[in-house]
Order: structure tokens, then sequence, then C-alpha cells
């Protein structure tokens, strides 16, 4: 009894120790030239960090009066601090078509290669200033986005906070591989599913498995001449939001034409990916359904400059034309933007650039710096933990030397990025 009495005093003890070594982590203070909170810009704001959340913001005047004597302090002149951003529609196991194009990629790439891939997308993510990500879909890989997950979270692997989608759902015959011989049975780049009883399972066999969203394709390039068009119906859609809701999983939707845009909005999804043709009606309608829009404008651009088009030299195409239109009205109509640059069409690490595009497009650069932090957070349910510079949050942090509210470019000029309370080398 002795024994078992002084190895339970010697285990208390390290438990202890163990506890006041973790609260006794130095904090840091971070003493940028303003704090952009997700919100507002802020001047002269510092933010201190302890382990891994935010435990302070204001004047930096008022902070410093109340520093222990062993914070670190991290001076950051003529820098902007910002809440890590958060990219809204992401591919880690794709990579540019220009590269490799999107069939080959699913036929040809073996996962373990595109897994490997998705390490170095991952890090390239996180170094860009995005600490947080969705990503929509393995396009092929399976569950393998599951798996990159938990090594991230595990810091086995350097990456953003992942919000995962697994193989996402498609109506069969509408999504894969095109222009193989009709009896030859392809990979696809998604499930299909259709019906009452298989759309369900299959639902929650993604969900299972580990999908923190389910996305489904609400049109594609399967109409009678290789247009775009519809492909779940109404009842089809809401039997997945709903099976979905049911244990806590938004539904996140593609579409670009009315109809299938109509018709995953009246269904209850919560994102619409694209949103090429929309119309002032349907913008109405996401409106009132608070549905949120993600429109991916830089995959468009680099899709056709892959194609030829000499971006700066050349007129815009007309499909360029087109989008600037329509974002114009989406500006007008009040619909929430988020801001996801669908990357894997384009480079992973150059998330940045659809920044840069929103802008170009016609949006104010805070408004930009809003769609990737605050309105993300707040669309993706993360509000709770990230999105915003404020006590409570996890220390997800970005710090950039300009002023990005003012100049868009200057969200490439990385001073530090910091996650989880943790500068990132």
């Amino acid at each position: 009894m002795r024994i078992h009495f002084i190895k339970r005093l010697i285990l208390f003890s390290l438990c202890l120790t163990a506890s006041s070594s973790l609260q006794a982590q130095p904090a840091v203070y971070l003493k940028p030239a303003r704090v952009f909170d997700g919100e507002k810009i802020f001047e002269n704001y510092g933010v201190l960090i302890k382990n891994n959340k935010i435990e302070n913001v204001g004047l930096q005047t008022t902070i410093e009066k109340d520093l222990d004597k062993d914070t670190r302090i991290i001076d950051l002149k003529n820098c902007t601090l910002l809440p890590g951003l958060i990219e809204g529609h992401t591919h880690l196991f794709l990579h540019p078509y220009n590269e490799t194009p999107w069939d080959d990629q699913v036929l040809k790439e073996s996962r373990s290669y595109r897994t490997a891939r998705a390490v170095t997308h991952a890090e390239k993510t996180l170094k860009a200033g995005f600490t947080t990500a969705r990503d929509l879909g393995t396009e092929g890989a399976e569950f393998d986005d599951v798996g990159l997950k938990r090594a991230i979270n595990e810091n086995i692997i350097p990456g953003p906070r992942l919000l995962i989608a697994t193989k996402a759902l498609v109506a069969t015959g509408s999504y894969a591989p095109k222009g193989f011989a009709s009896e030859i049975t392809l990979p696809q780049g998604a499930e299909e599913a259709d019906g009452h009883d298989d759309l369900i399972k299959k639902v929650r066999n993604q969900i299972g498995k580990g999908a923190d969203l389910i996305k489904i394709y609400a049109d594609y390039r399967w109409g009678l001449r290789g247009e775009a068009a519809p492909t779940f119906t109404v009842d089809e859609i809401k039997l997945i939001v709903t099976t979905a809701r049911s244990v806590g999983r938004p539904t996140v939707a593609h579409a670009s034409t009315p109809e299938g845009m109509r018709r995953a909005i009246e269904a209850g999804v919560e994102t619409i990916e694209h949103g090429d043709n929309g119309t002032p009606e349907i913008w109405k309608l996401m409106v009132e359904k608070n549905v949120y829009l993600c429109p991916t404008l830089a995959a468009g651009d680099a899709i056709l400059q892959y194609r030829g088009w000499k971006k700066g030299i050349e007129p815009d195409p007309e499909r360029v034309k087109q989008k600037k239109q329509t974002f114009k009205e989406i500006l007008k109509s009040g619909v929430k933007i988020c801001m996801g640059g669908d990357v894997g069409v384009f480079a992973h690490g150059d998330n940045a650039r659809e920044m840069e595009m929103m802008v170009e497009y016609g949006m104010q650069p805070l408004d930009v710096l809003k769609s990737a932090t605050s309105i993300n957070a707040d669309a993706f349910h993360i509000e709770k933990q990230a999105g915003r510079i404020k006590p409570g949050l996890l220390a997800d942090i970005l710090v950039v030397e300009g002023n990005p509210a003012q100049n868009i470019q200057a969200i490439r000029n990385i001073k530090l990025v910091m996650k989880d309370g943790k500068i990132i080398d």
C-alpha cells in the first residue's frame, strides 16, 4: 500500500510540474503599426498571446503597462497584423492544370504520389498566411484528406487547419474523366449517388469516414451539347442537406447555372461555389436564404491563360467580361462573399491571387480582407476559433509589411505567420 501511495504521490507531483511548466510559458507580445481584427483597422494596437490563445488586444500603451517581465516582445514596424487567412475553396490533392490535366491527375497519378504532393501543398498554403483551409474534394483520391488532416493536427506535417469534404457527391454520369469508350469503367473524381436510400447511405458514409461537410455538384457540363446542366433534383438535394444537417454538417454546392443554383439554394445548401451565370433573381434568393457565394475568380482566369490568353496584353475574353459584370452585380446585391480561389487549378501558395482579383473586379480591399477572415469564419461555423483578432480565439495570426487595406498586394509581404500560438518557420 505504501509503495502504491508513493507512486501516486510522484505521479501527482509530475502532473503539477507539467501544469506549472505550461502556465509558465512566456507570453508573446506582437507590436505592429496596425491591427486588422477581422472587421476594422486599428492603429497602434498590440496583441498579447499566451500559450495558443489571444489573451489581449488593445492600445499598445495600455497593454504594455501590464506586461510580465519575461514576455517576448516582437516589434513589427510598418506592419499590419491580421487574423490568419482562411482559404475557402482549395483542392490540396490537385496541382495546376497546365502541368497535368485534371483527367490525367485522376487516371494516371497514384494516390501515394498525390498525397506526397498534397503534403507540400499544405505547407505552402500555411506559409502563405492561410492558417485554415476548406478542402472541397479529393478529386479521385478517396478519403486521403482524412489522413492529411490528422497528420497536420498531430503536428507530423505543417499545414493549415482543414475542413474537409472527402470525396464529394455527384449524380451518376455527370462528373468523370470524359471521352473514353462507354464500356470502360473509370475511376471517378467524386462519388456517384442517386435516389433516396443511396444518397442517405453515401452521405452518412462520407461523414463516418471524417467529412466535416458534404459537397455536391448541383450542375455540371453534361448538357445535350456539352453545356452545364443541373444534376440532382431539389428533393434529392434536400435529402442530402437534411441527412448531413442531422449530424451537424453543412452542405455546399458547385453550381454555375441559374437552375442548378436555384435548386441548391431552395434545398438548403450554405454556400454556392462559382456562380458564374447567376441572375438578379438568384442573388435576391441567396440574400433571402442567407446563402454565401464563393466566386472563385482566379480559377477561370488561370484556365483561360493556360488556353493561350495573354492577360494584360490581349483583350479580355468574353468569359472574363461576363464574370466581371456578374461580380459587379453580386457586390450590389448584398450577397455575402467568401474568399476562395479553387486553388489546385493554379498553384498552392499563390492563394492571394484570388484576393487580388477580387479587388481587380471591383471589391474594396478592406472588404476582401473581411471575406478572407471573419466572413469565411462565420460561413464555415468556426467563428469561435478563428477569423478574428479577439481574446479567447486561437492565436492564428498573419503579419505583413505595409497596409493591405490600402494595397491588397501587401498581403504577400509576409513577415510572420503564427498558428496555434507558434511561429511558423
